[in-house]
C-alpha cells in the first residue's frame, strides 16, 4: 500500500507593511517577555514569525530601529489606554484610580515593557530611545500631577499635599510591583490576577494618604 502524502501546511497569509511591523513589535516584546531583552535577535524574531530575517530588515533598518518602534507602539498604546481610564472617572482622584489599575493591567498583559523601560544596554545604544522613554516617563507623571492638582483644587486631596512627590511615589508603586513579581518569580508568577491584587492592596494605602479627611482643612 502507498503511504498517503502528507498534508501540505496551508500557505501564509500574506500581510500588509503596517500589519508586518506591528507583528514585528508583537513578536519582539513576547521574546523579550521569555527571554530577557538583551538576548533578543533578528533571527529570533524571523523565527518566531516563520519569515526570513531579510524580510524583518525589509521594515525595519536596523535593531534598534525595531526596539524604538517598540517604544513608539507602547507610548500610543499606553497614552490611549491611560487616557481612557481617566476620561471615565468621576472625580480626579477616581480617574487616578483607573489609571493605576489599566496600567497595571497593560503591563500583565505586556511585561517585558518595564525592561525595555529600564535596559541600560538598549538605552546606551540609542539616544532616540533614551529620549523617547524619557518623554513617556516625564509626560506620565506630569499627568499624575495635573490630577492631582484638581484633586487639591476640588477640595478631594490634601492642601499641604507635595504634588512632585506624590506623583513620583505613584509610578513607583507601579514599578515596586513589577520588579516583586520579577524577583519572586517561581512562588508568583506575573500575571493578571497577581499584579491586579497586589494593586488592589496597596492603592487604597496611597489613596488614605493623599485624600483630604473629615478632620483636615480647618485650622484649631
Amino acid at each position: 500500500m502507498s503511504k498517503e502524502a502528507p498534508a501540505s501546511q496551508p500557505p501564509r497569509k500574506r500581510l500588509g507593511a503596517d500589519e508586518r511591523r506591528e507583528e514585528i513589535i508583537r513578536v519582539t516584546l513576547d521574546l523579550a517577555a521569555r527571554q530577557g531583552v538583551d538576548d533578543v535577535t533578528t533571527q529570533d524574531m524571523a523565527q518566531a514569525m516563520g519569515v526570513s530575517q531579510g524580510a524583518v530588515f525589509r521594515h525595519f533598518l536596523s535593531k534598534d530601529a525595531i526596539w524604538l518602534a517598540v517604544m513608539q507602539w507602547v507610548r500610543d498604546r499606553m497614552t490611549g489606554i491611560l487616557g481612557r481610564a481617566a476620561e471615565q472617572g468621576r472625580d480626579p482622584l477616581d480617574a487616578l484610580q483607573g489609571m493605576f489599575f489599566a496600567h497595571v493591567d497593560f503591563i500583565a498583559s505586556h511585561p517585558a515593557i518595564p525592561r525595555v523601560l529600564a535596559s541600560e544596554h538598549l538605552h546606551g545604544r540609542s539616544a532616540a530611545l533614551r529620549r523617547l522613554v524619557t518623554e513617556i516617563m516625564l509626560g506620565y507623571e506630569t499627568k499624575i500631577a495635573s490630577l492631582l492638582a484638581d484633586a487639591k483644587a476640588q477640595g478631594l486631596a490634601r492642601a499641604d499635599l507635595d504634588l512632585h512627590a506624590a506623583a513620583t511615589l505613584y509610578i513607583g508603586m507601579i514599578q515596586g510591583l513589577v520588579v516583586q513579581t520579577s524577583i519572586l518569580r517561581g512562588q508568583r508568577t506575573l500575571t493578571a490576577r497577581t499584579l491586579a491584587g497586589e494593586a488592589a492592596r496597596i492603592f487604597p494605602v496611597y489613596m488614605q494618604a493623599i485624600r483630604l479627611n473629615s478632620t483636615q482643612g480647618t485650622l484649631p
